[in-house]
């Protein structure tokens, strides 16, 4: 062996290993919510850390990345270490979060432990184009026996709950959880009180009902950008199943605190404010989440979303209110003078409307439905002439028969919290109703 050869052996023997190296960036500025960062690369969504605490790429501005925290950026100063996350922005999703309770980033939240049995899936896939869907022809059994007899939902739908606060949301979201007939429930309570959250895991989601639910949890003191990610990693989850041919209820309240996330996002990153202070991008982000809904051709399942919507001092021309019903295929709003009155659900059955019953109840249920909206509506609206004095009966034949059977009708769509009904009974028995007309 020649004394180079012997060299070069003694060389290759002593080289260290190439060691990983990680490229980042530093912060440069800050304004607001807004941290500025440069040479740190990776797209829009993409998760980082700011001197150790979670951020997300939200833009790009004179070369420099746009950064917002996924928590309170405490302490930040010029020059902080910023680092993309090689993870990126996929979402863990699989069979071990059933029975789970986690955060906007897919933390666990309910003391049990790590999760196990997941798997990485991008957090915002393309929708399901319009060849791919399944048509709506199934109807979907939800205990509530106003909803299954007289605005029946269909497997894939895409329902908008709109209501105020204070006239039992939540109470109707639970009662639909336990009992609609689903594979699995993905929950997303988004922008909620931390109280309010704890208090619907522990009286709602008991028993048979929480082993087959996902839960997502974003209290209203997280950061803005959370409530957005974790409406994301709801949909995401919620998609897994449906690839697995599952059928899927999937509960996101509320939308507008979504959304009302995305404006503080687009605003803080410099948007221009669009209808009443609501940038483009987020009314956007209203299609873009109902889009992810529906049912799929290929795996056979579906995603069914019931998304709330807050319209404020029950406001109806709020910007979100109109943008949910343009995508939604039917819409449930709650009035807050049925709920004065004591009728619970306080469901407004002639401003509430279901696009798909009439292709998943048969002929007979939908005149049946349709009959019984119109006396309830007859009476409802001759009421305050009734109490006044100011009608006799025998004027109108119909309007007579309405008003005798008010309270037959009041007390059909009147459902205690713990009472479920069943989707067979509830049909019949509003044929039985309508019969006596």
């Amino acid at each position: 062996m020649t004394a180079t050869a012997a060299l070069s052996r003694l060389i290759a023997a002593a080289c260290v290993p190439p060691l990983p190296v990680q490229r980042g960036g530093c912060v440069v500025a800050a304004d607001g919510q807004i941290v500025e960062a440069v040479g740190i690369t990776g797209a829009i969504g993409h998760r980082v850390t700011i001197s150790g605490l979670a951020g997300e790429i939200v833009g790009f501005r004179d070369g420099r990345a746009l950064l917002m925290g996924l928590s309170p950026l405490a302490g930040i100063a010029p020059g902080a270490l910023v680092l993309a996350e090689p993870a990126g922005g996929d979402v863990l999703a699989g069979n071990g979060l059933l029975g789970r309770v986690i955060d906007g980033l897919g933390a666990p939240l309910d003391g049990q432990g790590a999760i196990r049995d997941v798997h990485p899936v991008p957090a915002t896939p393309a929708p399901l184009p319009p060849h791919a869907r399944m048509r709506v022809t199934q109807a979907l059994p939800t205990g509530v026996r106003a909803l299954d007899a007289l605005l029946t939902f269909g497997v894939g739908q895409r329902i908008g709950i709109m209501a105020g606060t204070g006239v039992g949301k939540s109470v109707l979201l639970g009662q639909i959880t336990r009992w609609a007939q689903a594979d699995v429930v993905v929950m997303a309570l988004i922008g909620e009180r931390s109280r309010e959250i704890s208090d619907f895991i522990d009286t709602e989601l008991s028993g048979e009902a929480k082993a087959r639910t996902v839960t997502i949890a974003v209290p209203a003191s997280d950061a803005m950008l959370c409530r957005v990610r974790g409406a994301q990693r709801a949909f995401a989850i919620a998609e897994w199943f449906r690839d697995q041919g599952k059928q899927v209820l999937l509960i996101l309240d509320s939308l507008s605190r979504v959304v009302h996330g995305a404006r503080e996002i687009a605003m803080a990153r410099g948007e221009p404010a669009g209808a009443r202070g609501f940038p483009p991008s987020a009314l956007q982000l209203v299609a873009d989440l109902a889009e992810r809904a529906g049912g799929d051709r290929r795996t056979g399942g579906a995603i069914t979303l019931v998304a709330t919507v807050l319209a404020e001092s029950d406001d109806r021309a709020d910007p979100v209110v109109d943008a949910a019903r343009g995508v939604m295929d039917g819409h449930v709003l709650l009035s807050r003078k049925l709920a004065g009155r004591g009728q619970f659900p306080a469901i407004d059955l002639a401003s509430s409307a279901s696009r798909v019953m009439i292709d998943v109840a048969s002929a007979d249920h939908n005149a049946a439905a349709r009959r019984f909206r119109r006396l309830l509506s007859l009476a409802d609206d001759n009421r305050d002439l009734v109490l006044m004095g100011a009608y006799a009966p025998g004027q109108d034949a119909e309007l007579d028969l309405a008003l005798a059977l008010a309270p037959v009708l009041t007390a059909f769509i009147t459902q205690d919290r713990g009472q479920q009904a069943d989707w067979a009974d509830s049909v019949a028995t509003l044929a039985e109703v309508v019969a006596e007309s």
